[in-house]
């Protein structure tokens, strides 16, 4: 072995660092389907921007020592400053229309409908990063907006509400491919990802608490333990998933984010005997599969490029 030469790598240390990255994926599904339920818990006595703005607030108080690791301030300088405030625009919007959704409509049925981030992200890759796509794609990205109309097919009973609700998902997963662009863009142009976290929950806060003011109801002591949940759990969930993305491929761990699916499931039929049905179920099931195909035919795209 010459000295440049890199020792070979270790298999057993590479089995453990999917095993960890698998891991922390899934616990981070299931987080972010607690945080949801929180959310959902709160319900209509507070309103969505009071919530947002805690959301954001206290999910501040655990980035705090990623900073300090990352090299202090020093992490936080800001290259391009335009594209933190577009990153905030679309992140707030994601948020509005999950945490609108998770008080009018079933955990789970939010949680799918978020999965059609990637079906907008494959349609916005087109204009904005000049991506090319093919026939199977496109076909996927059909199929599974077929899924999203058997989720929402019109029924009896069906409130203005509801269909509101439905809207603003469906809005809030396109904003957040935008916000993945964004990223993405925000990541090539040299934003380390720390700086990227922190502003975005320091500038949605204040955006957040700005809209708060005119309708602030005081929270009960439940209603702030459930807000600081939120925060606290969301922003370790998200430490948690950008960790796994560090240890392991992500070619291995993405499928896993569709767990959350599960842990939704089981936590709205528990707590509100949501249950969805056999139409519910297939559509669920149609929206994840052209989700892993997609996600499939990038890897495999990708090892091609």
């Amino acid at each position: 072995m010459t000295q440049n030469d890199s020792p070979p790598p270790d298999p057993a240390r590479i089995r453990r660092a999917r095993r960890r990255g698998v891991l922390l994926v899934v616990l981070a599904a299931a987080s972010f389907s607690i945080s949801a339920a929180f959310a959902k818990t709160i319900g209509t006595g507070i309103p969505v921007a009071e919530v947002i703005f805690f959301r954001n607030f206290f999910a501040l108080i655990p980035i705090l020592p990623v900073i300090i690791s990352a090299g202090g301030l020093a992490a936080l300088r800001m290259r391009s400053p335009g594209s933190h405030v577009l990153r905030m625009i679309f992140g707030m919007m994601g948020m509005v229309g999950s945490f609108y959704g998770y008080v009018h409509l079933p955990l789970v049925t939010v949680t799918a409908l978020g999965f059609t981030m990637p079906l907008f992200l494959t349609l916005l890759a087109i204009p904005i990063l000049g991506e090319k796509v093919g026939w199977r794609r496109w076909l996927a990205v059909l199929v599974g907006f077929c899924g999203v109309l058997l989720m929402v097919r019109p029924e009896q009973g069906t409130t203005d509400t509801q269909w509101l609700a439905l809207g603003l998902c469906l809005l809030g997963a396109l904003a957040w491919a935008l916000a993945m662009i964004t990223i993405r863009k925000m990541g090539e142009a040299g934003e380390s990802g720390v700086a990227i976290v922190f502003w975005f929950a320091f500038f949605s806060s204040i955006l957040a608490g700005i809209f708060m003011i005119p309708v602030w109801v005081w929270p009960s002591t439940t209603q702030w333990a459930l807000l600081a949940g939120i925060g606290l759990v969301s922003a370790i969930a998200q430490i948690m998933m950008t960790n796994a993305y560090r240890t392991g491929e992500a070619s291995l761990l993405a499928p896993f984010e569709y767990s959350a699916i599960i842990w939704t499931t089981a936590l709205g039929a528990m707590i509100w005997a949501e249950m969805p049905d056999a139409w519910d179920f297939l559509g669920i099931l149609v929206l994840v599969g052209a989700g892993l195909y997609i996600w499939y035919r990038e890897i495999k795209l990708g090892v091609k490029r």
